[in-house]
């Protein structure tokens, strides 16, 4: 048999267990990618260096890893293989900006519906995990984990919660269904966000 195109499927439930439900994250003593490296590149074995770290996050009762910038390991570059952000209490949407961090077009697309359909103030830059209390809620967000609500953080000996570990924070819900909503149709999308594929 001869294709001159295919597609392969597979459904999928949630990336990170409990889907919109907020779930907890651990800061992992390891790098997930090298200062100066390939981290931000989709390429074979990229993530490998998560694997060990994911699975004893997940023996000791978390969703993942939050892995902090391989250089000073004081800024948070990502949650898993997810971009992270937070929601300042005085209505910023921040995500971190690495030359390690996989672009994700999840996180631009929230950072454009937060600054216009919201009318927050965005900003990519550091995020410090010593710092956590700056946000009044906090996510995950990519392809994969659309948006996933952190309810805490445990750094070493300290864990910070965000609005709630059971609850969606009001900003987190709202560019949920907003993102959602333009994928399903429901709402309608920015100029230029759908395209037909003949």
């Amino acid at each position: 048999t001869e294709y001159i195109f295919s597609i392969f499927v597979m459904p999928v439930g949630a990336y990170f267990k409990g889907g919109l439900t907020p779930t907890n994250f651990i800061v992992s003593e390891y790098d997930r990618a090298a200062h100066v490296g390939t981290g931000a590149a989709k390429v074979g074995g990229n993530y490998a260096a998560s694997l060990l770290p994911g699975k004893e996050a997940k023996e000791r009762h978390f969703s993942d890893c939050i892995y902090l910038d391989p250089l000073t390991h004081t800024k948070i570059e990502e949650v898993g293989a997810a971009n992270f952000f937070g929601i300042t209490k005085d209505n910023q949407f921040i995500t971190p900006y690495s030359p390690s961090i996989l672009p994700s077009i999840t996180k631009y697309s929230l950072l454009w519906l937060a600054e216009h359909r919201l009318g927050m103030t965005v900003k990519e830059g550091d995020v410090y995990v010593d710092q956590l209390d700056i946000f009044a809620e906090a996510g995950a967000c990519g392809t994969a984990a659309v948006i996933s609500p952190v309810g805490g953080i445990q750094n070493g000996d300290d864990f910070h919660v965000f609005y709630s570990e059971t609850e969606v924070g009001p900003v987190t819900r709202r560019l949920y269904d907003e993102l959602v909503g333009i994928q399903y149709g429901d709402v309608e999308a920015p100029e230029g966000w759908i395209q037909k594929v003949l």
